[in-house]
């Protein structure tokens, strides 16, 4: 837990030097849910659609001084999976909470999680695709509950994204809506429709760190798919 709180006075540091903290970007014209659509697209073979989560490792980086910050960072925190980002459509388009100490949209291009060619956009953050987290699978709900599910949290997490929320470096406070970690992101659009991911699985038990929404227990509470292992890049 000593660990994990020295990371978030770093990231402070890091917010606050680079002046992102305050950051509120161009506010937009929020998306209405009903005008979403549930979109399906395919990432190193692994099927996701609009609301998935992608679960990424940032330790098995292939360099060893890009994103070093977030190499030592995914150290500390518990279990394989140390990133999420929320999968929102069309195309490859994702949001997530990261290296540019915002809430930003990106794309996957060409069907392929290749995080070397992403940098431009998210930052330094040299991760690898662990896998896809399915909050809705097995939950028994009808076709349209479901398609209401994945517009509200793809709603969600793109007024944040294009409200320009700064990153929350204070992992504890994960109910607010002013600023967002990866995992918190994803825990807060999905508690808006009354699914809890903060599940306490597959993480060990930290006094005082109930309020914490991991990634990796958001993995292992959901039904999910694993990536294959990556082949070797020359």
């Amino acid at each position: 837990m000593g660990i994990l709180r020295a990371l978030s006075i770093g990231l402070v540091f890091v917010a606050v030097s680079s002046g992102f903290t305050g950051c509120s970007g161009p506010q937009r014209q929020a998306h209405d849910p009903q005008s979403i659509a549930v979109h399906t697209y395919q990432i190193d073979g692994l099927t996701v659609q609009t609301g998935d989560l992608i679960c990424t490792n940032t330790t098995s980086g292939r360099s060893v001084f890009a994103g070093l910050f977030y190499r030592i960072y995914g150290m500390a925190i518990p279990g394989p999976v140390d990133h999420i980002v929320v999968y929102v459509g069309p195309g490859g388009r994702c949001v997530e909470a990261g290296a540019k100490l915002r809430v930003i949209t990106f794309d996957v291009a060409d069907n392929t999680w290749d995080e070397s060619k992403m940098t431009k956009v998210r930052g330094s953050i040299f991760d690898t695709l662990y896998g896809v987290a399915y909050p809705l699978a097995g939950r028994s709900l009808s076709g349209e509950e479901e398609v209401g599910i994945r517009r509200s949290v793809a709603s969600y997490c793109i007024r944040q994204a294009e409200a320009g929320k700064p990153y929350n470096v204070v992992f504890a406070d994960s109910m607010t809506d002013n600023a967002f970690y990866c995992s918190q992101l994803a825990y807060k659009a999905y508690l808006e429709q009354g699914i809890d991911l903060n599940t306490g699985q597959g993480v060990p038990d930290i006094p005082g760190a109930d309020s914490i929404v991991f990634p990796q227990e958001i993995w292992s509470g959901c039904e999910h798919e694993r990536a294959a292992e990556p082949p070797p890049r020359s």
